[in-house]
């Protein structure tokens, strides 16, 4: 997959956030930012009609603590990586501020970067509007003044045309991640602009999740992270951080044409390719033509389902037992299945011995082929009934794979 060859940009740039740079010169996050950098612009090269990257834009918490050691290294992967001709952007958030406090971190942000903390630019005729959270990842006076007067500047320069808006944290109730790692103060002055695409981190939630898009009252998106995903759903065997969290590496790219139409793609820097998602919206300011609206994207989706002559193995001792599975068909509508709810019934009484949720590691460009998942403290020489239900990321949970098994005889 590549960029959208029938639509023809007259921009287009680069969005990431989280990358969580550490003091240490071998730290992983270094060597993704710099790639992350280099891809965006190999990937623009190889576009038929557009071939420039216009900007880059970072949504806050690029530090692991906002030493001045970090934010050095920021800038110098930038200066080592950014060509003439585009335009960088940041914002700053809680983990800037952990080194010795807010202040500070302004001070040698503004030394470092030479740029803005809240910021209005226009880019190629677009406007790019930033804030800066306070306390953390509080929307306080007067950067609320500020978001407010610059988005109806540039409402009033063409109210049809989409309005490019960043902040560290999501949205709250709005793209996947926002339940833990939302604010909610911006929200009331957004609805105003329908026309607002607004992205957003904070939760290192992964940017190819259907959810990270979200479509109501304006656009919202999640930028993902380059550093470790954590997910926003609390019934899973391990909890929030799924394993192999540290093989995280996403960022959009996004283009606009002349029309003011915007092509949003989820590119994964760890295997180099797009995502196959591409995210359309061509009216901005038009909600009603909004495609990922919560009710019309629960009306559009079936329900996963496993293959006929798919089946569970299991590997059993006295206590556990292993369970594997292939992957199941993808509801219609959407690109993966979100994960799966297994259910172990005692085979005599019927009651429920057991109930684990496992994420079907969609985030991850090479996904599993084979879901495994290990069940605990089960009864010694039990006969046990197993179902595994496959979930959309909608609510839509599919058919039962079944299957049985025994444990073992206690090794005592």
């Amino acid at each position: 997959m590549a960029f959208d060859p029938e639509f023809k940009p007259v921009l287009r740039f680069m969005n990431v956030s989280d990358i969580h740079i550490n003091d240490d010169p071998d730290c992983v996050e270094r060597a993704r930012f710099a790639r992350a950098i280099q891809l965006a612009y190999a990937e623009s090269e190889k576009s038929e009609t557009y071939k420039k990257l216009d900007a880059l834009i970072i949504n806050g918490d690029f530090a692991t603590s906002g030493t001045e050691i970090q934010m050095r290294a920021v800038r110098k992967i930038m200066d080592d990586n950014l060509k003439d001709g585009t335009v960088f952007r940041l914002t700053m958030a809680s983990h800037e501020y952990f080194s010795d406090g807010e202040e500070n971190a302004r001070a040698r942000f503004a030394e470092i970067f030479g740029t803005p903390l809240n910021f209005h630019e226009i880019i190629n005729g677009f406007h790019f509007i930033g804030v800066t959270t306070t306390r953390g990842c509080q929307f306080d006076e007067p950067q609320l003044t500020f978001a407010r007067a610059e988005l109806k500047n540039a409402a009033k320069a063409d109210p049809k045309k989409p309005i490019f808006f960043f902040q560290h944290p999501h949205l709250s109730g709005t793209v996947y991640g926002s339940i833990n790692w939302g604010d909610d103060p911006l929200i009331a002055d957004l609805m105003n602009y329908p026309q607002v695409i607004d992205f957003s981190g904070h939760s290192h939630a992964p940017i190819n999740d259907p959810r990270s898009i979200h479509q109501d009252h304006f656009t919202s998106l999640g930028s993902g992270t380059l550093s470790y995903f954590e997910m926003d759903e609390f019934d899973k065997f391990c909890n929030t951080l799924p394993p192999k969290k540290e093989q995280a590496a996403q960022m959009l790219l996004v283009e606009a044409d002349a029309q003011g139409r915007v092509r949003v793609y989820p590119y994964d820097v760890l295997t180099e390719q797009f995502f196959p998602q591409v995210w359309k919206i061509d009216e901005p300011w038009n909600p009603d033509s909004f495609l990922y609206t919560p009710a019309k994207r629960i009306a559009g989706v079936g329900k996963p389902a496993f293959a006929p002559d798919a089946a569970a193995t299991v590997s059993a001792t006295d206590t556990t037992a292993t369970v594997s599975f292939p992957q199941a068909v993808p509801a219609r509508g959407e690109d993966y299945v979100d994960g799966y709810f297994i259910v172990a019934r005692n085979a005599g009484s019927g009651l429920i011995a057991k109930q684990v949720g496992v994420w079907s590691e969609y985030y991850f460009s090479d996904m599993p082929a084979v879901v495994s998942c290990t069940l605990e403290d089960l009864d010694p020489a039990t006969d046990y009934v197993l179902e595994i239900y496959p979930e959309g990321f909608f609510h839509n949970r599919g058919p039962a794979m079944k299957g049985a098994f025994r444990t073992k005889e206690s090794a005592e």
